[in-house]
């Protein structure tokens, strides 16, 4: 009788560990909603931040080519 409590006892222990160990192994799921929201979030700021650069830097080429114009027009006035 003491040895079927002592083996009912570890089987107990053991399932438990075993459970436990997998959770800790396997961790949260990967699929969680507030996982997702959080990623589709980022990456329309992203987005939005890019966006904000590209349109910056057309900005600035467009300054540069108004420079290049004008020094080229210049360049020609002191040729002549």
């Amino acid at each position: 009788m003491l040895r079927q409590l002592a083996t009912r006892n570890a089987t107990k222990s053991v399932r438990a560990f075993s459970i436990s160990r997998r959770a800790m192994v396997e961790g949260p799921s990967r699929t969680d909603s507030f996982k997702d929201r959080e990623n589709a979030q980022e990456g329309a700021y992203i987005k939005k931040h890019e966006a904000e650069q590209l349109k910056k830097l057309k900005e600035r080429l467009e300054e540069q080519k108004k420079v290049v114009d004008k020094l080229e027009k210049d360049l020609k006035n002191f040729k002549n």
